[in-house]
């Protein structure tokens, strides 16, 4: 069993008594600013000020500066609720519990991937699959999922009009990969709008191109985070 295996089980009883408390606090008909709250702090987490997720907090005395690879965990994914209930009472064939168990393994893959691009760019931060002393640890959650249009892969043309082609909230956990310390948290969510608000047909092709914009959207901003630390920690890379 490699260590990111061992690493997923260790971790997965506090970050789901973690994941619990917050996605209690995130709504998928909600925007984003103000809806966590400031008094929801963990683990000696403090709020980050002016951060660009929704709501983002840190280890005070954390060391940033010493991570230089990642290791990414994968991805829970998890729909909106009723999310399939709703989108039967539309569609002239099912969503099944495969079809969800696939799009859901699909999304954490493509989270991954994006991810992956984002942070190793430009000579960025090396992801890996082992814990170490230089490795930051991340297991993101992504929930509330609502696809407007699924591919279904049936026989038939999977187009559908949408304005829309979704929405997503993710909670991400940030770990020194060693000790298992929580040392960062973050939630955010995004609404897919197609451009300019135009009405268009969403597929399976348009809706994995608006997802990859989202989870890029979301990688920039933590590569930017750990850009910002870790220059900050380095002789000579502040400037």
């Amino acid at each position: 069993m490699n260590n990111n295996s061992q690493l997923n089980r260790s971790l997965g009883a506090a970050f789901l008594a973690v994941f619990l408390a917050w996605s209690s606090l995130v709504s998928a008909d909600h925007d984003t600013d103000g809806q966590y709250g400031d008094s929801h702090t963990f683990d000696s987490l403090v709020p980050v000020e002016d951060s660009a997720m929704a709501k983002a907090y840190i280890d005070p005395h954390a060391d940033f500066s010493v991570f230089k690879r990642v290791a990414i965990l994968d991805p829970f994914v998890a729909f909106r609720s009723n999310w399939q209930r709703d989108q039967n009472r539309s569609r002239s064939r099912n969503i099944t519990a495969n079809d969800m168990e696939r799009i859901k393994t699909d999304v954490a893959a493509l989270f991954k991937q994006v991810f992956t691009e984002r942070l190793e760019a430009d000579d960025g931060y090396e992801v890996v699959d082992v814990a170490g002393d230089d490795v930051l640890l991340i297991r993101p959650a992504i929930i509330d999922l609502d696809i407007t249009a699924p591919d279904t892969r049936d026989a038939g043309r999977n187009r559908t009009f949408t304005a829309s082609a979704g929405a997503a909230t993710l909670i991400m956990e940030v770990f020194d990969s060693m000790s298992g310390d929580i040392i960062g948290r973050a939630a955010d969510r995004q609404v897919v709008r197609q451009a300019g608000g135009r009405v268009t047909w969403s597929n399976s092709v348009t809706n994995q191109a608006e997802a990859r914009r989202m989870f890029g959207r979301w990688a920039d901003r933590f590569r930017a985070f750990l850009d910002m630390h870790y220059k900050a920690g380095v002789p000579g890379e502040a400037e």
